[in-house]
C-alpha cells in the first residue's frame, strides 16, 4: 500500500494544504502542478480530486505531464514547477534532505515512522483520499472454494514477519483488505475514478 503526496519545494510559499488550495481558487492557472502522468493518469487524478475538494475546477488547473516521477520530481527541485503530486514512499530521501515540503498525505489517517508528522488532506479539511493499492486478483470464474483458500493463505501470509519486512523493504505501507472487504474497495475506488473523468470531460 501506498499513498498519495501533495508536495512542493522547501522554499515554496505555502506552509500548509489550505494556502495552497487559496492561490489556487484566487488564479488556478498561476501553480504549475506537474507529475509523471497525462491528463487523466493516477497522479493527475491527484491533483484533479484535492483541487475539486476545495472547490476549483480541475479543468483549469495548470498540470505538466513528465515521463515519470523522478523527472517531476527534478523538476520541482530545479523551480520548473511549483507542486508536485507523487507517492509517499518516493519522498524519504528528499525528505530527509530537507529539500521539500510535504504539504498533505493523502491517506485516512496519519502514517508512521519518517511520516508521521504530515498531514492528511482530510484532516486540514479536505475529504480526499488516494491510496495506491496492490494487490492479488482472481478471475471471474474461479470457484467460491478456491477464492476462499486464496484468502486464507493470504491472511495468514500478512501475519508473518517476513512479510512486513519485504513490504518495508519496499517502502511500503500496511494494509490489511481480503476477500470481499477488498473486492467492494477497488470496486469503489473505481466508481469513484470514473464519475470524476466523467465530470471533466475525459470519457462520455
Amino acid at each position: 500500500m501506498d499513498y498519495g503526496a501533495i508536495v512542493v519545494s522547501a522554499d515554496a510559499p505555502w506552509k500548509d494544504l489550505p494556502a495552497l488550495m487559496n492561490d489556487l481558487k484566487a488564479n488556478p492557472g498561476a501553480v504549475a502542478i506537474g507529475a509523471g502522468g497525462t491528463v487523466g493518469s493516477q497522479d493527475w487524478m491527484k491533483a484533479a480530486l484535492t483541487s475539486k475538494a476545495a472547490g476549483v475546477d480541475p479543468r483549469k488547473l495548470r498540470y505538466v505531464s513528465f515521463e515519470g516521477g523522478g523527472e517531476a520530481l527534478a523538476a520541482l527541485l530545479g523551480g520548473h514547477i511549483q507542486v508536485f503530486t507523487g507517492d509517499l514512499s518516493e519522498l524519504k530521501s528528499q525528505l530527509d534532505g530537507g529539500k521539500i515540503r510535504v504539504l498533505a498525505a493523502l491517506s485516512e489517517d496519519r502514517v508512521g515512522g519518517p511520516y508521521a508528522s504530515i498531514p492528511t488532506a482530510k484532516e486540514q479539511g479536505y475529504d480526499v483520499e488516494w491510496p495506491i493499492w496492490r494487490g492479488y486478483y482472481m478471475g471471474p470464474k474461479v470457484s467460491d472454494a478456491d477464492y476462499q483458500a486464496w484468502v486464507k493463505r493470504l491472511e495468514e501470509l500478512n501475519q508473518k514477519p517476513e512479510f512486513a519486512q519485504l513490504r518495508e523493504a519496499r517502502g511500503l505501507f500496511p494494509m490489511a483488505k481480503f476477500g470481499s472487504d477488498f473486492d467492494s474497495y477497488v470496486k469503489k475506488q473505481v466508481a469513484d475514478f470514473q464519475a470524476l473523468a466523467k465530470e471533466v470531460g475525459l470519457i462520455k
